[in-house]
């Protein structure tokens, strides 16, 4: 009786996996063009991490820890741009904000820019205080 429990449910599991459909497995996920980039950057900022603990304990002089930082900022310095570049990334331009003469609470008018009311205390944003 064990025996046949124990085929039964091996002829199932085999029956189940061979019969399994193609839309029924997850959608593998996309590989990023940056990836790659990525773990190269992480790397390069624990390197950076690890030489600076080196430095703290005194085992490098302050000129070799000076050189290789400067090496790993420029690798990191390559490693960003080449992200930006694959990315297709553009930096946005800073958006000017424009602080209130006004109060949006109680309508107090001011000479100059707020960022919180003379008058009721509330930001000037629109924001609670």
């Amino acid at each position: 009786m064990i025996l046949a429990a124990a085929a039964l449910l091996t002829v199932g599991a085999i029956l189940f996996t061979l019969l399994i459909r193609s839309s029924d497995l997850p959608e593998p996920e996309p590989v990023s063009p940056t990836r790659h980039l990525e773990e190269r950057k992480a790397a390069i900022y624990e390197n950076l991490r690890d030489l600076q603990f080196e430095f703290r304990l005194g085992k490098l002089s302050s000129t070799d820890y000076e050189q290789s930082k400067l090496g790993l900022q420029k690798e990191l310095a390559a490693v960003g741009t080449e992200i930006d570049r694959v990315a297709g990334k553009r930096k946005a331009a800073p958006v000017a904000f424009e602080l209130p003469k006004t109060c949006p609470h109680c309508g107090a008018k001011f000479d100059k820019p707020m960022k919180f009311c003379g008058e009721c205390g509330k930001s000037m944003t629109g924001g609670a205080a």
